[in-house]
């Protein structure tokens, strides 16, 4: 997964529009719309403000590293997508795909 998608996935995970990440992030939205399309390369000070912004290494804006925290406990991406999910989910499904889980 390259930078652009990370920064979309990132976006889209916490339900933002480009509108309000770019206001977050005081540029004009055309602007973050290219960031995130791929058509200009993100500058390292805008890398830094979406990592601050996220809670996330800048490793992982970048395309580096897979990690999505710090942490000895750093959650993967595909960690961090089962709990994306799992929040969606009605209490009684949780409790549901909870009791599935002790079974493995």
């Amino acid at each position: 997964m390259g930078k652009y998608e990370r920064i979309r996935d990132l976006r889209e995970d916490r339900d933002l529009t480009q509108k309000q990440l770019a206001e977050n992030l005081f540029i004009q939205l055309t602007q973050y719309r290219r960031y995130e399309t791929g058509e200009r390369e993100i500058p390292l000070e805008l890398a830094i403000s979406l990592s601050n912004f996220y809670h996330v290494p800048i490793d992982y804006i970048a395309g580096i590293s897979d990690k999505i925290s710090t942490s000895e406990t750093a959650l993967t991406a595909q960690e961090f997508q089962l709990i994306k999910i799992f929040r969606k989910l009605s209490c009684e499904d949780k409790n549901r795909i909870i009791e599935i889980c002790k079974i493995f």
